[in-house]
């Protein structure tokens, strides 16, 4: 059958998870026995970045997800954080 070394043979015997989903990133990345994610780091409070590689950086950084904060606050500031008002009436604005 050919099962010693790490190839088609030896497959058949891989049926245990070393890794789980991880909670915060969603990735399959989550070690069970040492319970840290393998990607994010988590559960530590700053997320794994390494700057040996770039490419993983560029894949997880600000501006890749949804923002649903972040895409709003340039709006925000240019209108001073106002909030609870009413926007004044156009027609009553132009006849002015």
């Amino acid at each position: 059958m050919g099962k010693i070394g790490k190839g088609t043979g030896s497959f058949g015997k891989r049926h245990n998870k070393s890794h789980t989903l991880c909670r915060r990133c969603g990735k399959r990345s989550f070690h069970i026995q040492k319970k840290t994610c393998a990607s994010c780091g988590f559960p530590s409070a700053k997320i794994r970045k390494y700057n040996w590689s770039t490419k993983a950086i560029r894949r997880k950084t600000t501006g890749t997800g949804r923002m649903q904060y972040l895409k709003n606050l340039p709006r925000r500031f240019k209108n001073g954080f106002r909030e609870g008002t009413q926007a004044a009436k156009k027609t009553a604005a132009a006849s002015t």
